[in-house]
């Protein structure tokens, strides 16, 4: 059901969102004459890697690097860039990851495989978490996006395994419509410290089983 539903909500948005997606791509080639489209390997399922596909928001020579660990990102990020990240808009072109199979509409963001997220991947493999297809958006997105620890974001995400399910992840794709149009837990550039309100985490009530959940859809 889950791959059936990935396939089907994918190429309806891809339909939908194309006029979109031929602008985005036509104001990224005038401001950057490089690629429109940004490749990169990221970690998959079991962790095999993959070629994630996002639009380019940073200029050619920008540094391979997640986000939080850019030192100076205004150097880095293009005008049209800015805003595709703030809104996501540059993930739109993982929709087309997910029709591959790379890549679900719901689970774990998949990670460069490198130093930086070393302690990230080690935990996702302890605990199992590199067996689910990684996502468009997930449990961990929803609930702080950049703005926490990698500890938190492993307990976040060791909840989704636990409580996995498809209402579960209608939820998810619920809230993340109002997690992008308010866009909250969005962080450019390397952060010294990540201050965790433990007030809101312990007020995430996660659901405990699917009764619940759709009590909250």
């Amino acid at each position: 059901m889950k791959r059936l539903f990935d396939l089907i909500i994918s190429g309806i948005a891809l339909i939908v969102l194309s006029p979109v997606m031929i602008i985005i791509a036509l104001i990224i080639k005038l401001q950057n004459q490089g690629s429109v489209i940004f490749k990169q390997k990221r970690v998959g399922k079991d962790n095999k890697d993959f070629t994630i596909y996002k639009f380019r928001s940073m200029w050619e020579n920008a540094p391979e690097v997640a986000s939080n660990e850019l030192k100076n990102p205004d150097e880095h990020i293009t005008p049209i860039g800015k805003i595709l990240r703030k809104t996501s808009l540059d993930e739109l072109p993982q929709l087309l990851n997910i029709l591959k199979g790379d890549m679900s509409l719901v689970g774990p963001r998949p990670v460069i495989n490198d130093s930086s997220e070393k302690e990230l991947l080690s935990k996702r493999t302890e605990l199992g978490i590199c067996e689910l297809v990684p996502g468009l958006t997930g449990w961990a997105q929803v609930n702080g996006r950049d703005d926490m620890s990698t500890e938190r974001k492993i307990e976040l995400e060791a909840e989704y395994l636990k409580n996995k399910s498809f209402m579960l992840d209608l939820k998810i794709l619920w809230l993340t419509f109002f997690k992008v149009f308010r866009q909250e837990g969005v962080i450019e550039g390397a952060a010294d410290n990540i201050v965790q309100d433990e007030a809101a985490v312990s007020s995430t009530n996660f659901p405990k089983n699917e009764d619940d959940i759709k009590h909250v859809i």
